[in-house]
């Protein structure tokens, strides 16, 4: 399922202070590389991929990344992707992505508004 607009700001929210913990080399995205990733999103859940120049372009490289993992890219941010892919079971991220933003409910108009003293 894709991620919302809110989704994926939160999440960027929440990668920023994040270090790439795979780096993408000079041979693109090969098996190993995919590997990599698919076992950092395992741990992490939320990861930074360092793409640097190869065959393929960055933007390509993340999408054929997100392809291959079946996670989402939140965030292409230079050569610098940020990726997410929600675990089945114990997610730290369950309660994060339900709704961390709801809205506030509206002030009652049948209430008169008190008078503000000084």
């Amino acid at each position: 399922m894709p991620l919302t607009g809110k989704e994926r700001r939160h999440l960027r929210a929440l990668g920023h202070h994040l270090e790439p913990v795979v780096i993408v080399g000079s041979s693109g995205v090969t098996e190993g590389v995919i590997a990599a990733i698919e076992q950092a999103l395992n741990d992490h859940e939320l990861i930074k991929v360092k793409i640097n120049e190869g065959p393929e372009g960055r933007h390509e490289g993340a999408d054929s990344i997100a392809e291959a993992t079946g996670s989402e890219l939140a965030q292409l941010l230079g050569r610098t992707a940020l990726f997410f892919k929600r675990r089945k079971q114990k997610s730290r991220f369950e309660d994060i992505l339900k709704g961390p933003h709801e809205p506030r409910p509206a002030p009652k108009q049948d209430e008169e508004k008190k008078p503000r003293r000084r």
